[in-house]
Parts: structure tokens; C-alpha cells; sequence
């Protein structure tokens, strides 16, 4: 069964913000205009066999929960065998960040923390994520964020995954974290700082298969590689079908593939 780490069910005020022009732009996918019924998403998810999807809920600094936890909750609760929550919180406020973080968790059932540090100007070194990170490491889940350049008209510099990735897991060598979007383009630097520190994770949303990056699929073919890089889409701004197509030309063995689809994403999850 594939497992897409890094998805959304986008709500009309999370598709209709201004930061997602550009997207727009490249993928020709309007904004909505009315809600998507969640037998949308999961059409897309049965047209390439994936089986099963991480939900990120998004809080943004100015405009609030673009997708609340709430509303992922509810999918997940309608859907429990195909989706899990990860959460979304205010970094502005910091304790109100925890309590939310406990709260999704504790008693809504997600799987971890994601927070995309250009929506924020924040790297991940900022102060305000560090309660987030040791509450995560109390909580036993994992933290989610991007690196690489920023798609959307932001800063890519909170990106970087050296010094911010690689100074986080010094700092929190117990936290599980999730890199995703690839790195690109200091792609070398996110494989290095994966090899470094044994729970750091790569996760390949916003990339289909034929854009990988050469020496990412290379690192994903060595022993320790395949066990680090989970499949992620980005949807909608990536179909699962996109992101599938051309699988086999990377040239991963049987082994590697599953890895990658499937059990690296059900051990750093704990998913059933």
C-alpha cells in the first residue's frame, strides 16, 4: 500500500490565498470557488493506488487556520482507514502552540507537527519552535517541514537544511524529523545532514518522480538511503498519479521501492 506523507484537502480560503499565485501559475489549477467534498481527494488518491494519506491542517501568522485541525479531524474521522492528521499551530503564541500540539495528539489521534517555516519568515532555529520540538519529543512524533526554495512568492532562505535542519537535530538528537519538498536546490546539503543524524528524513512532495534529483536517487539506492526517503505529493499541487508516473525509471530494486512507498512512512508514523 502506497502512504503519501505530505497531502491537503484544500478549503476555499486555503486554495484562494495569494501566496499560491505562482502554483497557479505553473499547474493551471484555479482556486476554488466552493468546498471540495472530501470524495474528491480521495478519488485522486484511488486513481494511482495510493491507500493512504497524511492530512496537513495549515495556520498561517495573519489570516489564521487555513486548515484547521478541526477539519482535518473530521476527514480523518469519516475516513480512519485512509488518512491521519498532522497538526498545525500559531507560532506566534507560543503556549497556545503547545496546548493546540497536545490537544491534536492527545486527543484528536495526529501523527505529528508540520510547520513550514517561509510562511512563518521563522527558520526552524527560531526560539518560538523550540517548545514545539521538545513537546514532540515528549509526545513521541514526529516534527514536518520544508526545505529547499519556496515555491510560493517567500523567502527561501529558511529553507537552507545547514545550518537550520542539521542545528535542530543537534540540539533535539531524540526528535524525528521530516524534511520535505526534497532540499532543492541544496539537495546535497539535506542528504548530508540525513546521513549525519539518525532521525532525519527526507520526503519527496511537490516532485514527481522524473525530477528527482539524480543524487537523491542515488542516496535512496544505497543501504541507509532507502531507509530515509518517504513518498510525499504535495497534493493538489501534485495528483498521486503525477507523482507516480515514471516510478521505474529511478531503477529501485524491489526492496528499495517498498521502502519508499510504504514502510518507511508506516515506522516513522507508527502507523497500524
Amino acid at each position: 500500500m502506497t502512504i503519501d506523507v505530505w497531502m491537503q484537502h484544500p478549503t476555499v480560503r486555503f486554495s484562494q490565498h495569494d501566496m499560491f499565485d505562482s502554483l497557479r501559475r505553473w499547474t493551471g489549477q484555479p482556486a476554488l470557488t466552493d468546498p471540495l467534498p472530501i470524495e474528491f481527494t480521495l478519488a485522486a488518491m484511488d486513481h494511482a493506488d495510493v491507500g493512504f494519506g497524511l492530512l496537513s491542517a495549515w495556520h498561517a501568522p495573519r489570516e489564521g487556520a487555513l486548515i484547521s485541525n478541526d477539519e482535518v479531524a473530521e476527514w480523518v474521522s469519516a475516513h480512519p482507514d485512509r488518512f491521519a492528521g498532522l497538526a498545525a499551530v500559531d507560532l506566534t503564541q507560543p503556549m497556545h502552540a503547545v496546548r493546540e500540539l497536545r490537544r491534536a495528539i492527545s486527543e484528536l489521534g495526529f501523527k505529528g507537527l508540520r510547520v513550514v517555516p517561509w510562511l512563518w519568515e521563522a527558520a526552524p532555529t527560531d526560539r518560538r519552535y523550540y517548545p514545539l520540538y521538545a513537546t514532540c519529543v515528549e509526545l513521541g512524533v514526529p516534527f514536518c517541514t520544508q526545505v529547499g526554495h519556496t515555491g510560493p512568492l517567500r523567502p527561501s532562505e529558511t529553507g537552507r537544511p545547514i545550518p537550520y535542519i542539521d542545528q535542530v537535530a543537534l540540539d533535539f538528537p531524540e526528535l524525528t524529523i521530516v524534511a520535505g519538498h526534497i532540499g532543492y536546490p541544496w539537495t546535497e546539503e539535506m542528504i548530508a545532514v540525513a546521513r549525519k543524524h539518525e532521525n532525519v528524513y527526507i520526503d519527496t512532495s511537490a516532485y514527481t518522480s522524473r525530477r528527482i534529483p539524480n543524487e537523491l536517487v542515488s542516496y535512496m539506492k544505497t543501504r541507509s538511503g532507502s531507509r530515509k526517503v518517504l513518498f510525499g505529493t504535495n497534493y493538489p499541487m501534485i495528483t498521486p498519479t503525477a507523482a507516480l508516473n515514471e516510478l521505474d525509471e529511478l531503477g529501485l530494486d524491489e526492496i528499495a521501492c517498498e521502502q519508499y512507498l510504504h514502510s518507511n512512512a508506516t515506522r516513522v508514523f507508527s502507523l497500524d
